[in-house]
C-alpha cells in the first residue's frame, strides 16, 4: 500500500480509530454502541435486529468540545459461527462479551467531520499491518506492558489497568485496559512491522 494518504482522509481515519465508542441512530432510536475496525477497514459491531432492517442508520462518534464524526452506514449481517466469525472474535478481544447477539459489518456510505464531507470509499483503507498484527501484540504484551501504561497516560491522560496491545494499523496502536480501550497515535505512517515496533517502543520510552 502506498504511504501517501490525503491529510484530510488521515485526520478522519485517526479520529475514527481513536473513538471506538459512540451512539447509533436508527429510525427514531439512539443507543450507545462500541465498534472495532476490521483488517479491510470496515466497522464491526454487535447490533439489535431492528438496526438491520432500518433504512436510515448513522453512527455518531463524539469527541472533545464540539468535534464529532458522523458516519452514514449500511449494515450487513454476518453469523458468529460463519466464515466471518473472526470479526466477532476481534470485537470481543477489544470489548468483551456483547449485549446484543446479532453481528454486522457497517459499510460507510458517507462521513462528516469538522464541516468536511467524505465519500465512504475514501475511508475504506485496508490495514497494511494486518499480517503482523498478532506477532506485534505478542511482542508488546511480553515486553512493553509498563511502557504502554505510561504511554497511554502521557498521550491520553488515562491510566490503564493491565494494558494489553490488541490492535495495530498504520496510524497507531489500540491498547485495552480492564475497562476501556485507549489509542496510541503514531507520529508517522507505519508501513511494516519493524517500523511499528520501533515507534511503539519509542512511545513506551524504550
Amino acid at each position: 500500500m502506498s504511504t501517501e494518504i490525503d491529510p484530510d482522509v488521515r485526520a478522519a481515519l485517526e479520529y475514527l480509530h481513536s473513538h471506538l465508542e459512540g451512539l447509533i441512530r436508527f429510525d427514531e432510536n439512539v443507543i450507545p454502541i462500541k465498534i472495532v475496525i476490521d483488517p479491510e477497514g470496515r466497522i464491526i459491531a454487535p447490533v439489535m435486529v431492528a438496526m438491520l432492517t432500518s433504512g436510515d442508520t448513522v453512527l455518531h462518534m463524539p469527541g472533545e468540545e464540539d468535534d464529532s464524526l458522523h458516519l452514514m452506514v449500511t449494515l450487513e449481517a454476518f453469523e458468529e459461527t460463519g466464515v466471518d466469525g473472526e470479526l466477532a472474535d476481534r470485537w470481543q478481544i477489544y470489548h468483551g462479551e456483547p449485549d446484543d447477539v446479532r453481528w454486522a459489518i457497517m459499510h460507510i456510505d458517507a462521513a462528516r467531520l469538522n464541516g468536511l464531507f467524505y465519500d465512504g470509499d475514501a475511508l475504506l483503507i485496508p490495514n497494511a499491518l494486518a499480517g503482523c498484527e498478532a506477532s506485534m501484540c505478542r511482542w508488546a504484551n511480553e515486553n512493553l506492558v509498563e511502557g504502554m501504561k505510561k504511554a497511554c497516560f502521557e498521550q491520553n491522560g488515562v491510566e490503564l489497568n493491565d494494558p494489553r496491545l490488541v490492535g495495530v494499523d498504520p496510524l497507531g496502536f489500540d491498547v485495552r485496559g480492564r475497562f476501556e480501550v485507549q489509542r496510541l497515535t503514531s507520529p508517522e505512517y507505519l508501513t511494516d512491522e519493524e517500523a511499528a515496533k520501533s515507534v511503539l517502543a519509542r512511545l513506551c520510552g524504550e
